[in-house]
């Protein structure tokens, strides 16, 4: 989670994306897999989110869409704050075996003016229904301190593209 941390500072301040990393790695070993950090600015692409990102390089590094196939070790996703919609989506069809946020309150939007979509009230125990684990509040002040320093931005982008 650290590593999350740490990309997702970095990536908005390098003005490649908003305030957000993923990391997936083996979940017994911790071996890093791929990270991916949230790259819809650099590419103009809207569906480049972080978690998109790193599943993505994943699947591509292991030769496999599913990252949870038979014979694989567990995957984890660590993740600086709970998937957006389009994130969880991602991650129910990943085969993923664990994700590890920051935090799941709806802090994120507060603080940076992003939409996260409509999330389905009970979306962890729709997670755990798919045999995904989800661990909330890792280091979530970490994740709250880089939200915060974004949404102070004067040129912070928010979902929809335009500056606030």
């Amino acid at each position: 989670m650290r590593v999350a941390h740490r990309l997702a500072g970095r990536n908005h301040r390098e003005g490649t994306g908003g305030p957000f990393a993923a990391v997936v790695s083996v979940a017994g070993t911790g071996e890093i897999i791929a990270v991916g950090v949230n790259l819809v600015l650099a590419s103009g692409l809207s569906g480049m989110h972080a978690v998109v990102v790193a599943q993505s390089l994943s699947q591509a590094h292991l030769g496999t869409w599913n990252l949870g196939g038979p014979g694989s070790d567990p995957v984890e996703l660590a993740v600086n704050w709970r998937p957006c919609a389009m994130c969880y989506g991602a991650v129910l069809w990943s085969g993923i075996a664990r994700l590890v946020i920051a935090g799941a309150g709806d802090e994120v939007e507060h603080l940076t003016g992003f939409d996260e979509g409509p999330m389905r009230p009970a979306w962890k125990e729709q997670l755990h229904a798919r045999g995904v684990e989800v661990h909330t509040d890792v280091l979530r002040d970490e994740a709250l301190a880089t939200f915060r320093e974004y949404g102070a931005r004067d040129d912070a982008v928010v979902y929809n593209g335009g500056a606030r």
